[in-house]
């Protein structure tokens, strides 16, 4: 059987270490921090309207998820509840580990005062799609209202460049904080509080918002590859990013797989390995790390077979996690796609 590789170069040398722009936009990983401001209890709205900016409306929304069906909207919040909206895309690594303290805050402030709006804007156009949308926060455990945003229309609104971002709208309808990727979790959630606080004071309702503080579980970030696209509107053929042969075709937006025995070799210096995909029918990928099956650094969506093979059965458009290691190193990933269809996206890496 002939193998048809698609090459990738271990240097990308105008790529950005943990990201890529697309569309003016970024996927940020942990650490990086917006405009941070204090939450006056005793702000009047005219003092607040010279300092904040008013939230802005959700428009042209393209479906709702945890809802009831009903629409949703900032502006109907005003002068009842704090808003945390969240925009994010469910293939992001960086969205998926943001997830778990969204999910701790709705549940422990919902009933006092606090909603949270997911804001799904697509990266990829299977990410526009409602039910895989509405998949990725069942498998995630999002009970918080999420609203699809499939023509970039409120992220324009806010000129928003990031995947993860985080707005926080107190109870006036400004926007009194905002944190830009992973990380600050407890400074964000003490930002909520405070919000809160003056909610009950302006509503005159009794009570304490107070509650233990969710403690940040700290995620070693060893990557030094770049986010690498495969499909020809985010990647340089010509500087040899992608060597593609018969064996694949590439799109704007993915590479995918017309022969059998298709394989994606890369050489990476990253502790873990996240690779965006999606196949027609399931296909089987066998996974080698420098020539051989995986051990102890295999990830969550690898599977051991009986005849010693390691590999990852691909069918939903979503992100799989290969590589799981207990450090940065450099190492050779090769993919041996078994059947056609396989569209590839992205490598990204942790």
């Amino acid at each position: 059987m002939s193998t048809h590789k698609i090459i990738i170069s271990a240097v990308l040398v105008t790529a950005v270490t943990f990201g890529i722009f697309y569309l003016n936009s970024q996927k940020v990983s942990r650490g990086s921090i917006a405009d941070k401001v204090e939450v006056k209890t005793t702000m009047n709205k005219e003092d607040k309207a010279k300092r904040y900016p008013v939230a802005k409306e959700i428009t042209t929304p393209d479906g709702f998820i945890n809802t009831g069906g009903k629409p949703i909207t900032i502006g109907e919040f005003t002068g009842k509840k704090v808003v945390l909206l969240d925009i994010w895309t469910y293939s992001c690594i960086n969205c998926q580990r943001t997830t778990p303290y969204l999910n701790a805050w709705y549940e422990k402030y919902k009933d006092k005062g606090l909603v949270i709006i997911g804001l799904h804007t697509p990266e990829f156009e299977f990410e526009k799609i409602y039910e895989n949308v509405l998949e990725a926060t069942k498998r995630t455990g999002i009970k918080f209202p999420v609203v699809l945003d499939n023509d970039f229309s409120t992220w324009n609104a806010y000129q928003n460049r990031f995947w993860p971002r985080k707005y926080l709208i107190d109870i006036d309808g400004y926007v009194v904080y905002d944190h830009i990727g992973e990380g600050g979790y407890e400074e964000t959630e003490q930002k909520i509080q405070a919000a809160l606080s003056e909610r009950m004071t302006v509503l005159g309702e009794g009570g304490d918002v107070s509650q233990p503080i969710t403690k940040e579980v700290f995620i070693k970030n060893g990557a030094k590859s770049p986010e690498t696209y495969f499909g020809s509107a985010r990647n340089d053929q010509q500087k040899n990013l992608l060597v593609p042969n018969d064996g694949w075709n590439i799109t704007p937006e993915f590479a995918q797989s017309i022969s059998p025995g298709a394989s994606i070799v890369y050489r990476y210096t990253a502790k873990d390995v996240f690779f965006v995909a999606e196949a027609g029918t399931e296909t089987i990928v066998e996974v080698l790390l420098d020539g051989k099956p995986l051990l102890s650094e295999a990830g969550s969506d690898i599977v051991a077979t009986s005849d010693g093979k390691t590999i990852v059965k691909i069918k939903e458009a979503r992100l799989y996690k290969i590589i799981q290691g207990s450090q940065s190193e450099t190492h050779t990933l090769e993919l041996r796609i078994q059947s056609p269809g396989l569209k590839a996206f992205t490598f990204t890496f942790g």
